[in-house]
Parts: C-alpha cells; sequence; structure tokens
C-alpha cells in the first residue's frame, strides 16, 4: 500500500490550491510591481483567476492529461495558468524564454503540448515560426499584448480573452469546477520540468502530485513559516527549485510572493522586499559577495576597518556554529556591537537583514563563501537534488555544520553509493520517469534507485559530499582523476572571476576557462588606471591577466601540484543567459565552451612551456 503525503490535508496540489485560497481569502499571495507601486492580489483572486484560466482552456478544448507549455517571464499569469491547468487535469510545462524557435519546436513535440502560453511577442514569434511543424498545437495564449496592435491570428488569443471564456464557461457549467479538481489522484503526473539536455535532447521528468506534497511536507526545514513572510521571485520558473519555491512552496506556508521587475532589478528589489526566506543559484551568492567587496574597495579607511572587525568577530561565532560550540557570553555580546557597527548596515545593502533561512543549490559553492555568510549572522545552508528528485534530497542541519558537504539525507529518504561512488537516492521524492522515453528511465531508475550522475562520499555520519558529476572527472594524460568542482568553486570565490570550466582530460596538466566579473574588474581597471573601451579590450589588458594569475595562483596553493592550473583563457564575451554558453541558472555550460573554445583550448597546450 503506498503511503499517502498530505499538506494541509490535501493530497494533490489542486485540492490543496482550492483549500488554502478558501482558507486565506483576502491575506495577500503576490505582489507585482506596475508604475513603481508594488500591486498585491489576495489569495481569493489569485484562485478566482487560476479558475477562469484552467476552464478557458477547458472551452478550448484542453482534456484531462493534455500538457500546456509556458514560456514567459516570473509573474502571475504564470501562477494562474499553472495552477489553473492543474486543476483543470492538465499537465503544465515551463519552456525557459532563453530557448531558441528550434528548441521550442522540439520541447512542444516531445511533450504532445496542446496549448502555449507566451509572455510576449518575443515568446510569441518564436512559437509563429515552428507551429507549422507542431501538428498537435491548437491554441496559443499571449499575456502582453504590446508590439502586437493589429496583430490577427485565428490560432492566437489573449490572456484576457481567455479568462473571459473561462467565467462564460464557468456560469455555464456550474459545478465542473469542482468536478475537475477532484480528477486527479496523487499518483497523477502533475507538471513536465525539461532538463537542460546537456548529454543530448533535453528530457521531460514527469513529476507526480505525490512527489510535489512530500518535498513540501518538509518545507520548513529553511525556517519556520510566519505570517507576512516575503519571498522574492526572479529565477525562471521552468526551474524545478524556483518553481517549488515560488509555486508550490507557499501553497504550504502563506507567505507572499513578489516578483522581481527583471534581472536587471533584482539587487533592487531584494532590498524593497527584504525576504524573510531566500533561495537562490551560487553566482547569485556570489555577486553578492562581489559587490560587498567592491563597496569595501571604495570604502573609507575607518569603514574598512570596521568591516574588517566586524567580519573576524562574525568569523568566531560562525566557527563555533559549525564546531557546535555555544560561544560564550562575551562572544554575542561582542558581535552585537560588530552586527551594530557593520554588520548590519552590510546586510541591509543587500536585502538580506530579515532573512531568518537562506538556501543555496543547483550547482556547487565554494564552503568559504557559505562561511562568510554565516559571519554575518545569514543561516545559509548548502542543500542538494535534482529535477529527476523533485529537487531536494539532502539538506544541511541547522544544529550540525559540516562546511563542504551538503548535509543529511532528508526524512524518508535514502542515500547510498554505488560501488563507482555514483551517489544513488530513493523515496517517494523519485520522478515518475522520463515523458515517453522508457529507456532512459529503465536507466536512470534501477531496482526503484535513482542513479543521480553526481559522485561523491557519504561519512560515517551521514553527510553527503558531492566531488563532481561522473562525466564530468578529469584524468590527466599521468593516470590522475581531478574532480574539476573542488578547484572551480575555489577560484569562483574570487570576487574576479564570475565563473570558470577547469580541462585537461588526457592532458600533461590542467588547464582553465575563466569568466570574469565585469563589474569588479572594470572597476579595478579604472582604479589603476587601466585603459579599456569594452569588455573585450577589458579582457585583453596585461594587468587583468595579471590580476586573474594572482587569483589563479592563491587557489593553487590549496591543491596538490598534479591539481594546479598552469594556463587559463579569458572568455571575451560578455555573456547572459540567453546566450548558450550559460545555464539559465547562469553557470557555464562544461561540454558546450570545450568545444566552442577548442582552438584556445589547444593553443594552450601547444606552447612549449606552461606559465
Amino acid at each position: 500500500m503506498t503511503r499517502g503525503w498530505t499538506v494541509h490535508g490535501q493530497d494533490t496540489l489542486p485540492r490543496l490550491f482550492r483549500h488554502v485560497v478558501a482558507q486565506r481569502g483576502d491575506a495577500v499571495a503576490m505582489r507585482e510591481k506596475d508604475l513603481g507601486v508594488w500591486r498585491a492580489v489576495t489569495w481569493r483572486q489569485y484562485g478566482e483567476r487560476a479558475r477562469r484560466a484552467g476552464l478557458g482552456l477547458v472551452s478550448l478544448g484542453l482534456r484531462p492529461r493534455d500538457v500546456v507549455s509556458i514560456i514567459a517571464d516570473n509573474g502571475p499569469e504564470w501562477l494562474y495558468t499553472d495552477l489553473g491547468t492543474m486543476s483543470a487535469a492538465g499537465v503544465t510545462n515551463g519552456i525557459y524564454t532563453t530557448d531558441s524557435p528550434r528548441q521550442v519546436e522540439y520541447i512542444v513535440n516531445d511533450s504532445g503540448t496542446r496549448f502555449v502560453v507566451a509572455g510576449n511577442d518575443e515568446q510569441l514569434d518564436k512559437i509563429l515560426e515552428v507551429r507549422a511543424r507542431c501538428p498537435g498545437l491548437v491554441k496559443i495564449i499571449v499575456l502582453d499584448l504590446d508590439g502586437l496592435h493589429g496583430f490577427e491570428d485565428a490560432q492566437v488569443l489573449s490572456f484576457d480573452e481567455l479568462l473571459e471564456r473561462g467565467a462564460r464557461y464557468d456560469r455555464e457549467h456550474p459545478g465542473a469546477w469542482d468536478t475537475l479538481v477532484d480528477l486527479a489522484r496523487p499518483e497523477d503526473l502533475a507538471i513536465l520540468v525539461y532538463t537542460s539536455g546537456t548529454t543530448g535532447p533535453p528530457k521531460g521528468a514527469m513529476l507526480s502530485h505525490r512527489n510535489i506534497l512530500f518535498q513540501l511536507g518538509y518545507a520548513d526545514f529553511i525556517a519556520e513559516p510566519r505570517p507576512g513572510d516575503q519571498q522574492l521571485s526572479f529565477l525562471p520558473l521552468s526551474h524545478v527549485a524556483e518553481r517549488t519555491f515560488t509555486v508550490f512552496y507557499p501553497l504550504r506556508t502563506g507567505a507572499t510572493v513578489n516578483f522581481a521587475e527583471s534581472i536587471d532589478t533584482v539587487p533592487d528589489n531584494i532590498r524593497e522586499v527584504a525576504p524573510a526566506v531566500f533561495f537562490a543559484v551560487p553566482r547569485i551568492w556570489e555577486k553578492f559577495y562581489s559587490g560587498v567587496a567592491l563597496r569595501m574597495r571604495e570604502a573609507t579607511r575607518l569603514g574598512r576597518l570596521a568591516y574588517g572587525w566586524a567580519l573576524r568577530v562574525g568569523m568566531r561565532l560562525a566557527e563555533c556554529r559549525i564546531a557546535g560550540r555555544r560561544p560564550s557570553l562575551p562572544q554575542r555580546l561582542l558581535y552585537r556591537v560588530a552586527n551594530l557597527v557593520a554588520l548590519d548596515n552590510v546586510k541591509r545593502s543587500m536585502g538580506l537583514h530579515r532573512v531568518r533561512g537562506a538556501a543555496t543549490g543547483a550547482a556547487p559553492i565554494a564552503p568559504e563563501l557559505i562561511k562568510w555568510f554565516m559571519a554575518l549572522g545569514i543561516d545559509m545552508r548548502e542543500v542538494y537534488g535534482q529535477t529527476e528528485n523533485c529537487g531536494l534530497a539532502t539538506a544541511m542541519p541547522p544544529d550540525r555544520i559540516k562546511l563542504g558537504t551538503v548535509g543529511v539525507a532528508r526524512p524518508d529518504t535514502d542515500v547510498r553509493l554505488s560501488p563507482q561512488g555514483e551517489i544513488l537516492l530513493k523515496g517517494p521524492h523519485v520522478f515518475m520517469g522520463y515523458y515517453k522515453n522508457p529507456e532512459r528511465t529503465a536507466e536512470t531508475i534501477i531496482d526503484g534507485w535513482l542513479h543521480t550522475g553526481d559522485v561523491g562520499r557519504i561519512d560515517a555520519d551521514g553527510f553527503v559530499t558531492i566531488t563532481d558529476r561522473m562525466k564530468d572527472i578529469i584524468i590527466t594524460a599521468g593516470g590522475k582523476n581531478i574532480t574539476p568542482s573542488e578547484i572551480e568553486n575555489q577560484l569562483k570565490f574570487s570576487p574576479y572571476i564570475a565563473d570558470a570550466v577547469v580541462v585537461g582530460d588526457q592532458r600533461k596538466f590542467l588547464s582553465c576557462l575563466v569568466m570574469i566579473d565585469h563589474e569588479t574588474v572594470a572597476q579595478f581597471a579604472q582604479d589603476t588606471g587601466v585603459p579599456f573601451t569594452n569588455f573585450a579590450s577589458l579582457c585583453r589588458a596585461k594587468e587583468v591577466h595579471d590580476l586573474i594569475w594572482a587569483e589563479i595562483e592563491r587557489v593553487n596553493k590549496q591543491f596538490a601540484r598534479v591539481e594546479t592550473i598552469k594556463k587559463f583563457y579569458l572568455i571575451s564575451e560578455l555573456l547572459t543567459p540567453e546566450d548558450e554558453e550559460l545555464t539559465p541558472t547562469m553557470k557555464l555550460k562544461r561540454a558546450f565552451v570545450s568545444r566552442k573554445y577548442k582552438d584556445a583550448i589547444d593553443a594552450m597546450y601547444e606552447e612549449r612551456s606552461a606559465r
């Protein structure tokens, strides 16, 4: 008999959503900025708009288990469509707004998508370009009609028209909504999440209501929910972590979701919202650290001294926590002074002064960076999981900190190692398999165990260390196994390095592709009188090369000689998530950049001597 998992007594997402809407009524569910003013949406309004969106799709021909794909920036309409579709017995799937028309075509056809919700004219253009090759596509719904004045197409309608259709259908079919909401069963498919496709075409991971509700059952591990808690939504909702945090987590906690205006305004929006709980990928945490480092360079001598002293005080408290010791009364009093003098201002400058719980995941992070946030007084913990286990498998317990690990298995989760050292997972969060791909499913789930593709260790206390992806381990010409992510994490701890990819498979030594942090390196150039006209010329400057080499040398001292970087190459293009080199979570794609910059890599090995 399968054990049931419930949240607020409900066993599927549609029933949970219906329940909390009725319970919370006029409490604020989400906020969006419009013309400089935060506009609130209540739970009652949220429920009504999702209901109209779902019934609008039914009026257009949505059938149970039909797939609705959303390609739009984060915003209330994303959530109305998501929960409206599921509540109408459909399945939702997110498509990254950075995907090309070719990628959109593949996902629409692979998933059997019948309805696409497009954010604006840019996303609509991608779908119109490929729709002739998408025979299953029925309708396209557009959220933002700016730029589409006078546009008419029989297959396209606006989101407002969808809501009007839904309201009319509701009036004409009383009771239809509740009947649809009650159709889903816990083991039914709820959402599709397409993987990045780094080892072939993207695969649609199938997550059930049971998978998601199991995770929500332990959603308070970051911080105990409190009335009035605020969150900020800014990472792509197509990613399982942001989907869970923005769409599903508030169903459990009642937290208010605030949508960032754009990726460029995230720093300002965080300061405005001052979230209580905050999840971000390592690149965001690294940017916070780089920003503080940059401000300290520009601070007065007294300001730098105060920050340095306060940080040392905070570090001592962090070390006590890591060691499992309670700080002494004098230490706690001294920290209060340090917080008053400098640390609180640092947290306020980032918008993190109200954070009770912070989490980092989706990619490796330098342990020293976590320790730095802990020294500021931010309870930051690393978590581990992947799409195929609904986003979370292990987490750092608050009372037992082991930096360099990703914590211990969550409740009702089993973790073990294969003979090859691969991390294997088992639990109610393990996905249903890949959509219409039984062969890859059979390769990934064996005897109920999810084969993650990650290599790691588990210590006697159950703490898991992820050393790398199995496919990313470097074997040098001398036969030495190198885990590049450990070296890359240390490089990214530098405020001048945004990302790095270590290469050297079957080579005599290691080299590295480096993406500099534009802001901090440009500030360095201005401060030291280094002339540059654009990003490419900045990357060519000898002084910048010397700066990066000094950062590499700092990291080299922490590793054995065979693990040290001998040469590097600066990527001279200013990359954004729209570029193929970066994942949607702003991490360099190892295989892609290794292919794209093959000539530069070969050149580093052709020269006769290493640096």
